[in-house]
């Protein structure tokens, strides 16, 4: 089992990994698909299935869909291109991306939310249809967004397509007692076999530069969103909260003796200038999703700024077993809200981020292994209930206690030797189970919890 650390960090767009970046991915693909044709295509239609349409207006899917259909592509998005182009595509009707002709296409008509029951696959599911000049569809491709902006066709979801075929890795540790197995043998810490699983695709020099970009993303969405104020987009009104709880802490710092809890404030401000720069559309990292993207940088940037041992050096080492605990939920469980609820991306964010602390707090693998283990436990059950399908409430602030829950788990397993009643392939194995008996409506459809019970208007 290999999922790479930049498949569980990807450079984005907000507000949603798997509503937002995800469609953008497939219409990509699609495009790509379109190039292969024989026959000629004149004109494009798609449509959203399940969460991508009940939440869809509220993650910009829509948008994301129509932008992936003209080319953008999510790693290296120009907002300000974007939205002259959005304008330019609904007054216009037509795309036309590189290597394809111009392309009818009119989202008021051609891009339809069917409200009916979910495609077979998965929750998130959306169907891009090519038409010849009679109208006809003469190609489509069904596309399943399955959490985190990873995105696989009906084909490959059946066909188990999404396992990894590449190069053979030095770790190839499937579970947590795997991993610990392997860590014991070898001698190596988690970081270290992650570190040489990833040396096995590509270069030293590549992975270290892959990986200095996502924290300075990270670091750079978290300093946006700390300076900026203001009111979030979507109708709900919500009001842009970090800046002004970092003035306050910054103000003070050094006036008044402050309690030691203020800890948690500057940690939830880290995590919510995160989370408000994703509801605003900006650029910030899957975390592993962008539902829970402040999480794990927040827990980062605690470290750096909090802890007086800590440096810069061992970023790396953070990222990298954040991403082998985030590997194994994904392959064993589900990092997406749709499938699973939020203690499938927020639980899961709090598991890696707790992970890396401890790892950099010098933690042995057994501790890292609990310290995941003690985050992910106390967010079983969390539904993923957004108010309007926005990622704002109850995300935003959830994010900001993920990330004190990731900071007192990694605590906690410091203070033992590693050893502990359930292990971390239990939890996981847990929150697996209570995803599958989860009611859809607290899978962010926005039919059940908050999302009814708070007035969205």
């Amino acid at each position: 089992m290999f999922l790479s650390v930049f498949d569980m960090f990807k450079v984005g767009i907000g507000p949603s990994s798997s509503h937002t970046i995800g469609p953008m991915v497939a219409a990509a693909r699609f495009l790509d698909h379109l190039r292969a044709q024989p026959f000629e295509v004149v004109s494009l239609k798609a449509s959203l299935h399940g969460s991508l349409a009940f939440t869809g207006i509220g993650h910009s899917t829509d948008r994301a869909t129509v932008l992936g259909l003209a080319g953008f592509r999510a790693d290296d998005y120009d907002r300000n291109k974007a939205d002259i182009e959005i304008v330019r595509i609904t007054n216009d009707g037509w795309v036309e991306p590189d290597g394809l002709p111009r392309l009818t296409f009119k989202p008021k008509e051609h891009l339809k939310f069917d409200y009916g029951p979910p495609l077979e696959g998965h929750p998130n599911g959306m169907i891009l249809k090519g038409c010849d000049a009679q109208g006809d569809v003469v190609t489509q491709v069904t596309y399943y967004s399955i959490g985190g902006g990873f995105v696989l066709t009906a084909d490959e979801l059946a066909s188990g397509a999404d396992k990894d075929d590449g190069a053979p890795v030095t770790f190839p540790f499937k579970s947590a007692s795997g991993m610990l197995e392997m860590a014991a043998e070898s001698g190596l810490s988690i970081a270290d076999m992650k570190r040489q699983n990833e040396l096995s695709r590509i270069t030293g020099t590549e992975l270290n530069t892959r990986l200095d970009r996502l924290w300075q993303v990270m670091n750079d969405c978290i300093n946006r969103g700390l300076v900026t104020d203001g009111i979030l987009p979507g109708g709900l009104f919500v009001k842009r909260r970090a800046k002004g709880i970092h003035d306050a802490l910054l103000a003070e710092a050094g006036v008044n003796q402050t309690a030691p809890h203020t800890i948690n404030d500057w940690m939830s401000a880290y995590a919510m200038a995160v989370n408000e720069e994703n509801a605003a559309g900006g650029q910030v990292v899957t975390a592993p999703t962008n539902g829970a993207a402040g999480v794990v940088p927040a827990a980062i940037r605690y470290y750096l700024d909090h802890v007086p041992s800590a440096s810069k050096d061992k970023i790396a080492d953070f990222l990298l077993t954040a991403a082998a605990i985030g590997g194994l939920v994904k392959f064993n469980a589900s990092i997406s809200g749709a499938e699973a609820g939020c203690q499938a991306e927020v639980g899961s964010a709090a598991a890696m981020a707790a992970a890396g602390l401890c790892a950099v707090l010098g933690g042995t693998p057994e501790q890292i292994e609990n310290a995941a283990e003690i985050a992910l436990e106390h967010h079983l059950g969390m539904t993923c209930d957004p108010v309007r399908g926005l990622v704002q409430v109850p995300c935003i602030e959830r994010n900001g206690l993920g990330a004190i829950k990731a900071v007192s788990a990694a605590s906690l397993a410091l203070r033992g030797d590693g050893t502990h009643l359930v292990p971390l392939d239990a939890a996981i194995e847990t929150m697996r189970q209570t995803g599958a008996d989860m009611s859809v409506k607290y899978k962010e459809t926005s039919l059940g919890g908050l999302a009814v019970n708070v007035p969205n208007c």
